[in-house]
């Protein structure tokens, strides 16, 4: 039988051949059913050092070593290997002599390098890879701040090591915006909304031609499905009305008070919208959809909504009801089940969405 090597470069440049079922881990290579095994091990002594991290920074006298182990059910030679590489990682952990001559492990808590305790440093860590959408805002500024801050204290090889454990989180950022050029419109608006100033926006809708300059009074921002909008009160319109961020191209904060309106409650107003845009409609409708058997589980392992209502079939399908003020949002969400979502209720929604399909078929019509 003949066996195929394939050639690989090596960290110092030159060339080694190995079996090609294998897979290059540093200077070893390995059969990629080996290094599922070692990937798994790996993972068992991360969350091992992660709780260990935890005994330690939580005991107040300190932890002898065979506790330790029987805790973890490994021999102390592998505890005291994983105290060692946390030591190394910049942790500060000690060995103290405790009564007859028994030693005990400490680590000085976290909450005297940093003010937090282990697990909101990690909270830390991952709200901070949350806040990434928002680079560049004073809400992002914000939390680097007090990562710079527990980086200081820690070290850069303890924060490498919890940037380790936090990084079995993450955050799509499919869609998201970029603000990182906004940060000072945001803090001027910020502004506005704590002083209750009249503010000046230039402002280009999706639909305009061109920016306008419009007269506004800032009352909230709400940050959905990765972008940033602005709930304020428009002086041109007359009512409340929302301004997604990427299209505000200036900001000037004027000094004279707004008056109107006289109170507003920003989570009562969002409570009848099925995002972040509502219409002027006063009157609630009642929007019934049917969803198919093979993403009634999706919906229903969701909250939508608020006013959401859920009616499961016999057939395995679902009956979901919301009650919401207008219809713009939702209708795009109901879309994106394709077939598998038929709107009952109202009429007026059925129309809409047989109107837009009808206008998808033609733009998909081969051309003569």
């Amino acid at each position: 039988m003949q066996l195929i090597l394939k050639p690989h470069v090596t960290p110092g440049g030159g060339t080694q051949n190995v079996p090609p079922h294998c897979v290059c881990r540093g200077n070893s290579f390995l059969p990629p059913n080996l290094l599922g095994e070692l990937a798994v091990t790996e993972s068992q002594q991360l969350l091992r050092q992660w709780k260990l991290l935890q005994m330690l920074a939580e005991s107040r006298f300190g932890i002898l070593l065979t506790d330790l182990a029987t805790q973890f059910e490994v021999s102390d030679r592998t505890i005291r290997r994983d105290l060692v590489l946390l030591q190394a990682a910049g942790f500060k952990i000690e060995e103290l002599n405790g009564d007859q001559g028994r030693k005990r492990w400490k680590m000085k808590s976290f909450a005297e390098q940093t003010g937090f305790t282990v697990t909101e440093l990690l909270s830390i860590l991952v709200a901070q890879r949350f806040l990434e959408p928002l680079a560049g805002t004073p809400f992002w500024t914000g939390m680097h701040r007090v990562y710079n801050k527990i980086r200081h204290a820690l070290g850069e090889q303890a924060i490498r090591y919890l940037h380790k454990l936090s990084g079995s989180l993450h955050a799509t950022s499919v869609g998201a915006s970029d603000y990182s050029q906004r940060g000072g419109m945001i803090d001027q608006l910020i502004l506005a909304i704590e002083d209750r100033l009249i503010t000046l926006i230039v402002y280009q809708s999706d639909q305009a031609t061109e920016p306008v300059e419009q007269e506004v009074y800032p009352q909230g921002f709400v940050f959905h499905r990765g972008s940033l909008y602005l709930i304020a009160w428009s002086s041109r319109r007359g009512e409340i009305r929302t301004f997604k961020m990427d299209r505000i191209e200036d900001v000037h904060v004027t000094k004279i008070p707004a008056v109107v309106p006289d109170e507003f409650d920003l989570e009562e107003w969002l409570e009848h919208s099925f995002g972040v845009f509502r219409s002027g409609n006063t009157e609630l409708l009642t929007i019934r959809v049917h969803f198919s058997r093979d993403v009634a589980r999706y919906v229903r392992e969701s909250r939508w909504h608020r006013s959401q209502k859920l009616f499961p079939q016999s057939d395995g399908s679902l009956i979901v009801d919301f009650q919401l003020a207008d219809t713009q949002e939702i209708k795009r969400w109901i879309m994106s089940f394709g077939p598998s979502a038929t709107v009952l209720e109202p009429p007026e929604l059925v129309d809409e969405i047989q109107s837009d399909l009808m206008r998808m078929l033609e733009a998909y019509a081969p051309t003569p």
